[in-house]
């Protein structure tokens, strides 16, 4: 009696969990489904839709679509688009248009333009031709400069000239200057020289030194030197280190090797130490 009452029970039980493993693999399923198709992958079963995720897939495709024809992706359809969306895209185009052609760009449509748009697009191309023409530009076209806007232009590029040189930048023409600008930009050449020495920069011509600037070079060298034994640096030159400071060097590495043994941390080499710093090692006696 007991065994058929427990019987009536398991069965039912055996048959929900079943029921639930079920459930749970097609509602996977089913979402599984509605990703692919909103991804657009080709796993996806419109077939296998229920009529809210169908209008769920539906508001996705379209967002999309409005998105690909706003950013001009081939993928746009404009045929799918509400008269609303339509007119905006209209005049985000436009928009985008009259953009591409004030900053110069090789989409620009001009035959899109209004005549007040064409105008001021034709400004923004003469003004970023004349700043090209001022900054020496490969792209300037001095056909399209007027006789002031000339004058203009030649003595912002005399300028440019006398600041290339000063600063070491760009292309200096020295024979483009005048003999008061050749004696600031030898001034300038020449300190820029001592700084780079100075600083143990490549670009440097010791020859070009004063006495004094020459001491200094070498006052930084040597600091510069002592800095890399310091630190260790394989650029450290032992030999030209005074006695006083090779001595406070080799000072410092004992005691950085005796730490070194004594923690057990870093490189440590035991037959650098005395007898006594030998002892106090741990397991030499405490």
């Amino acid at each position: 009696m007991k065994l058929g009452l427990k019987k009536r029970f398991v069965a039912p039980a055996i048959c929900f969990a079943l029921w639930s493993i079920l459930a749970n693999a097609q509602t996977h399923e089913r979402a599984a489904n509605l990703e692919a198709c909103k991804a657009g992958r080709e796993a996806c079963d419109p077939s296998q839709l229920s009529s809210s995720e169908s209008a769920e897939l539906a508001l996705v495709l379209h967002a999309r679509n409005v998105a690909n024809c706003r950013s001009g992706n081939d993928a746009c359809d404009r045929s799918k688009l509400s008269q609303p969306e339509v007119t905006a895209l209209a005049v985000a185009d436009h928009k985008n248009n009259v953009s591409a052609c004030d900053d110069g760009m090789h989409t620009c449509d001009q035959s899109k333009l209004t005549p007040s748009e064409a105008r001021d697009s034709s400004l923004s191309d003469h003004n970023r031709n004349l700043t090209d023409c001022k900054n020496g530009a490969g792209s300037c076209d001095h056909s399209k400069l007027s006789a002031p806007e000339t004058e203009t232009v030649s003595t912002a590029r005399r300028q440019l000239n006398v600041s290339d040189c000063k600063e070491g930048l760009g292309v200096c023409d020295h024979s483009q200057l005048t003999p008061s600008e050749t004696k600031v930009v030898s001034a300038a050449e020449h300190h820029r020289n001592a700084q780079n020495c100075e600083s143990g920069w490549n670009d440097c011509d010791r020859s070009q030194l004063t006495p004094s600037e020459a001491a200094r070079t070498s006052s930084a060298d040597h600091e510069r030197n002592l800095a890399a034994c310091k630190d260790g640096k394989e650029t450290c030159d032992y030999a030209k280190l005074s006695p006083s400071e090779t001595k406070v060097l080799a000072d410092a590495e004992h005691k950085r090797n005796y730490i070194a043994c004594l923690k057990g941390y870093g490189y440590c080499d035991r037959s650098r130490l005395t007898a006594e710093e030998t002892h106090s090692l741990p397991g030499n006696g405490h």
